[in-house]
């Protein structure tokens, strides 16, 4: 595997080995050996999947500590434009985020750490969407972030009229009036 290094230390773009031949194709999806050796030392607890139609806005998610969640997120079939923002007070990229395409065709993946927000947009007829996640969901600890927060600055490269929202995803207050649960000068990895 590659590791692709973004403009936000820690969150990182990852292209699996493909091998094909004209039965399709092999990939290795994860390795906890490559993952630790290469990206940073995670414990994986919990798989998740989700599909998705066209103009589909999903976050930006995440959740608080002691329950805060680090994703390892792909797409199986379709596209998407998933997005990571840094919401940790006192990093130097508070505030800022990393927008990377990830398809079922290019088969890249994004590591999320804790300490960011996630989202994405879809941007094909319909998505396959998965991730794994280093914590289990702990529906007290949800934080969540508008997704179109003026001060983020993210182009979910989807049209605003063509935007399709859960209720919930609707209503997330803006990144200024959240009081901010990460520190960036805290590991939150040490317990693993």
């Amino acid at each position: 595997m590659k590791v692709i290094q973004t403009e936000i230390p820690d969150v990182v773009v990852i292209e699996p080995k493909v091998f094909g031949d004209r039965r399709g194709y092999f990939l290795e999806s994860y390795s906890e050996r490559n993952f630790g050796s290469m990206v940073r030392e995670v414990r994986f607890v919990q798989d998740n999947e989700s599909s998705s139609s066209y103009g589909v806005v999903r976050g930006l998610h995440f959740q608080k500590p002691p329950y805060s969640q680090g994703k390892l997120v792909r797409v199986i079939s379709g596209r998407v434009l998933d997005v990571a923002v840094d919401i940790r007070k006192g990093s130097p990229t508070y505030g800022k985020h990393v927008a990377v395409e990830l398809s079922g065709e290019n088969k890249r993946q994004m590591f999320i750490p804790r300490g960011f927000a996630h989202g994405f947009s879809v941007l094909s007829d319909e998505v396959v969407f998965q991730y794994k996640c280093d914590a289990f969901y702990e529906p007290r600890s949800e934080g969540a972030i508008a997704w179109d927060d003026p001060d983020l600055g993210i182009d979910w490269k989807i049209p605003s009229d063509k935007v399709i929202l859960s209720d919930k995803d609707s209503a997330h207050p803006r990144l200024k009036d959240i009081e901010s649960c990460f520190d960036h000068n805290v590991d939150y990895y040490k317990e693993i």
